[in-house]
């Protein structure tokens, strides 16, 4: 009973707990979608969440039928300060590895290519204004493209998180 009641004075001030808590506790993530009620744990690393690599070093993740597409942080790295995204138009047909867009850098140019075949859904308007976003957040608002997957057989044929580490050391 006493359990109980104390398990009921904390799931009342959860709100306040969970505004006080960090960011990060360790690899534990806290992620909040709205400043007001709803919020979540998410206790797996970010990359882990169904992240599929090529050796291009584009990133996607699924959602359904709709694949979104970035570079990695591998990738930026190696650019360097991003300052001009060259991206498809909504409804241009892509094929797997097929060119798609350009990155220029202030150390260089590099070409982006599809790691799916599909039809350009949407594109990151934001990066319009605001290139840089690709490096300091690649993962999430610096993505790319999203895209129909139209094919999910090709998902499988690309690197998981632990593949891509193993491919980036061998290349160093």
């Amino acid at each position: 009973m006493a359990m109980c009641a104390m398990f009921c004075r904390f799931s009342c001030n959860f709100p306040v707990v969970l505004r006080s808590l960090p960011r990060s506790v360790g690899s534990q993530t806290l992620r909040r979608t709205s400043s007001s009620i709803s919020r979540t744990f998410c206790t797996t690393p970010w990359l882990s969440q169904a992240l599929r690599f090529t050796d291009k070093h584009e990133w996607v993740r699924a959602d359904r039928d709709v694949g979104t597409v970035g570079i990695t942080a591998y990738a930026q790295e190696a650019l360097g300060d991003v300052v001009y995204c060259g991206l498809p138009e909504v409804g241009t047909k892509l094929q797997p590895m097929e060119e798609f867009g350009v990155l220029e850098s202030v150390k260089a140019a590099s070409e982006l290519y599809s790691p799916l075949s599909g039809k350009v859904t949407e594109i990151n308007t934001e990066l319009t204004e605001n290139p840089g976003l690709v490096n300091s957040s690649c993962y999430e608002r610096g993505w790319l493209i999203k895209m129909t997957i139209e094919n999910p057989g090709e998902l499988e044929a690309l690197m998981d998180e632990a593949a891509y580490e193993k491919y980036i050391k061998s290349l160093e």
